[in-house]
């Protein structure tokens, strides 16, 4: 449950804050890493670390920092749909009693689609379309005949609702004006609130460019004045955040919707905002839906949308709250930016649902989605609170997308947990004495195993180590054919060779420089030894002896 008063500046923070501590010892490793520095079959570095039992990133920092040190676990699973299966005598019989509601209920569903396009479709007739409006300078808002025209989808909408088993709906307290809060923020649960405000307020929404090419939806939407956006590209962010400016500015327009979190949870946590409602500086107001159920949960987590619909159609009643919360104002001091408007709202909001805010974002929603399409089990256990990690590392969700590829490519066991074995061979190197250190820098645990958070986590707190760049093209520099300006795969050997790593097949050879030959062209350049070790930064550690120029010698 949350605390009754937390800071805002808390929502910023790991939801379990109970981290493991490092204890330095006198070579400068953490105490729980000491077990791995007394393996009989540990290589010894000649001069290399200053006595510090082997580790294979040492070169990386002068002041030696212990290793690094992971915050705890999260047990939060916010997109997990708490409905059981399918099996119970009690779903049964419900679905088999309200097989002719639910019918008649179908009838109604498609019947109000059918109306509501239809008058949509009269509504934009004529009109100029959105995504050539949007190119237009200044264009205005949708003229009073067309909106009054558009009651008719409204009223269309709530049928829409009922047949879905919303009844009633109990809301508490009321919109705040439009010139006052001109941006409504809602936490986002099921595809039900997008239809219970295009109702309620047939407001401006700010939605996925996808949504357009979606049958009878893409059109209902233009209606709404939509503002489009790409997630994904800087550009079209910048963009949408300057119409919403620009529309919340002017008091002919309806209000902005946005929800923040910019994907489904399960109703039971908050995850990480996204800031674009707050950084035109307007004041904002909060809506809490909440979704009491016993048996039914109706949150679009990992659930798909015919299940649900399903469900919601064979419900004898399906319950909703909505509950305009007051009024949340920029903050006063300029310093303070978007991020603090929005750890505000969703204090607010996390206080008003009594629920824990959370790290998560939207990008662990699409690693749980690519983990799902790869028929793994225990999915959830994939995910890594990318909001923490993008503020605390500067990964961006496709980086961590492109690491999660190779990470499925290891041979994940079911608890989503890799072995060293598995981990080098998929970039063809055996679990030699240096592999062995490299991997215990990720498994902090001492578990001979890791999580994809572990790997996540880890190298980009390499990435982050104050003299990686610079080791990155020292590397380079002392290992490319003088002749060619690349890495071939003699020189490659040969690094090897000088890293204490046993013969290699010639397949896994291959295999390795593949990985490093980014661009496919037969050979290492600059560019692809950088573009790959900053994606594989634990790389560098093959690279450490020619990086010092040091020679190391394996004691059996």
């Amino acid at each position: 449950m949350a605390s009754r008063n937390p800071s805002p500046a808390s929502l910023s923070t790991p939801l379990l804050s109970d981290s493991i501590s490092p204890t330095p010892t006198t070579n400068g490793h953490a105490g729980h890493h000491n077990h791995h520095d007394d393996d009989e079959e540990s290589p010894t570095v000649c001069g290399g670390d200053g006595g510090g039992g082997g580790d294979p990133f040492a070169f990386l920092s002068e002041d030696r920092p212990a290793w690094w040190s992971p915050r705890g676990v999260s047990p939060a699973d916010p997109f997990r749909n708490g409905t059981p299966g399918w099996c119970g005598a009690y779903e049964l019989v419900r679905a088999l009693v309200c097989a002719p509601v639910a019918a008649a209920r179908l009838v109604l569903f498609g019947l109000s689609i059918a109306v509501g396009y239809a008058a949509t479709w009269v509504a934009l007739r004529g009109w100029v379309d959105v995504r050539e409006r949007a190119a237009q300078e200044g264009a205005g808002p949708m003229p009073a005949w067309r909106r009054r025209l558009m009651w008719i989808t409204r009223i269309s909408a709530r049928c829409i609702l009922f047949s879905f088993g919303y009844h009633w709906i109990r809301r508490k307290g009321k919109p705040a004006p439009r010139e006052l809060a001109p941006i409504v923020v809602s936490n986002h649960v099921s595809y039900i609130e997008p239809i219970y405000f295009f109702y309620e307020l047939f407001p401006t929404i700010v939605s996925s460019d996808s949504h357009d090419s979606i049958p009878f939806v893409g059109t209902i939407i233009r209606a709404m004045q939509v503002i489009y956006v790409d997630r994904f590209s800087p550009a079209s962010r910048k963009s949408a955040v300057n119409e919403i400016k620009r529309k919340a500015a002017c008091n002919s327009f309806p209000r902005v919707l946005l929800f923040p979190e910019g994907t489904t949870t399960n109703g039971r946590f908050l995850i990480s905002f996204q800031h674009g409602a707050f950084i035109p500086g307007y004041p904002v107001q909060p809506v809490i839906v909440r979704y009491p159920h016993v048996h039914f949960d109706q949150s679009w987590g990992n659930i798909s949308l015919g299940k649900l619909m399903f469900k919601m159609f064979t419900q004898f009643h399906n319950f909703m709250e909505v509950e305009y919360l007051p009024v949340v104002y920029p903050p006063e001091i300029k310093q303070e930016n978007a991020l603090h408007f929005a750890e505000n709202t969703s204090y607010a909001m996390a206080h008003a649902l009594n629920v824990i805010p959370t790290s998560y974002s939207y990008g662990d929603s699409m690693i749980m989605a690519r983990a799902v399409e790869d028929g793994k089990v225990n999915c959830s256990n994939y995910m890594v609170e990318m909001a923490w990690v993008k503020e605390t590392y500067g990964v961006s969700t496709s980086e961590a997308m492109a690491l999660l590829e190779d990470f499925l490519c290891m041979s994940p066991d079911k608890d989503g947990r890799v072995n060293a074995q598995d981990f080098w061979a998929h970039f063809g190197l055996n679990c030699t004495p240096l592999c062995k250190k490299i991997f215990q820098y990720f498994d902090f645990e001492a578990k001979e195993s890791i999580t994809f958070r572990q790997f996540l986590i880890g190298c980009a707190h390499l990435r982050k180590q104050p003299s990686f760049q610079d080791a990155c093209e020292t590397a380079f520099e002392r290992c490319r054919n003088p002749l060619t300006s690349h890495i071939g795969r003699e020189q490659l050997a040969d690094v090897l060779r000088s890293s204490m790593l046993e013969l290699m097949t010639d397949n896994g050879m291959m295999k390795l420089f593949k990985t490093l030959d980014v661009d496919d062209d037969d050979g290492i350049s600059k560019d692809d030894l950088m573009a790959s070790l900053r994606k594989l930064p634990f790389m560098i550690a093959l690279f450490a002896g020619r990086i010092n120029g040091e020679v190391y010698i394996e004691i059996v």
